[in-house]
């Protein structure tokens, strides 16, 4: 049975890490739930770069924090904040792609 990861996070946004970097938080409903994710290694680079089309390289960390029952994602910035043809000057609209995110866990 397939799993929408907004049905078992409270949180899944994403800010500016610097003007080169976004990061992801996902923070999750229960310790089950984060622990189900986290063992099942769901949330890797290949997911990341397959949802934003980026090369492995610019997936820059994937960190599991169990005390927050979260996983922040780190990937380069395709356009540096405020240059020009930059249009999310802040990163809070590019978690987008995770909301439709369904999986098996």
């Amino acid at each position: 049975m397939k799993t929408k990861l907004t049905d078992i996070t409270d949180v899944v946004r994403s800010k500016n890490a610097g003007p080169y970097e976004l990061t992801f938080d996902l923070m999750f409903k229960s310790d089950e739930w984060y622990q189900r994710v986290a063992d099942a290694k769901v949330i890797d680079t290949a997911l990341v770069c397959d949802l934003y089309r980026i090369p492995p390289e610019d997936v820059l960390g994937i960190v599991e924090f169990a005390p927050a029952k979260a996983i922040k994602i780190t990937i380069r910035r395709p356009i540096s904040s405020g240059a020009l043809g930059e249009t999310d000057v802040y990163g809070a609209q590019q978690h987008a792609p995770l909301l439709d995110l369904e999986f098996e866990v």
